[in-house]
């Protein structure tokens, strides 16, 4: 194999087992996003009700999709796994 074919096939490093800044990404923002959810789950905007703080889960919920986004983004950059 020539020296140029050689590069071109091993330009970027490989990952194994989803260990890609894509799988990082993806799973410390989705991570995030169930946090914040769960926290607007316990945490109501009354305290003496059991109401849930919607704003906070949609907040949550907008994390993780952003988290799935990144994901996709970043592997089509060539950070994730082939």
């Amino acid at each position: 194999m020539t020296e140029a074919a050689e590069r071109s096939v091993h330009s970027h490093p490989k990952y194994h087992h989803g260990r890609s800044p894509a799988a990082w990404a993806g799973v410390l923002l989705g991570l995030v996003g169930f946090v914040v959810g769960s926290i607007g789950f316990l945490v109501g905007p009354d305290p003496e009700a059991i109401d849930p703080n919607w704003l906070v889960i949609g907040i949550g919920a907008a994390i993780v999709v952003a988290g799935m986004i990144a994901t996709v983004v970043l592997r089509a950059v060539g950070l994730g796994n082939d």
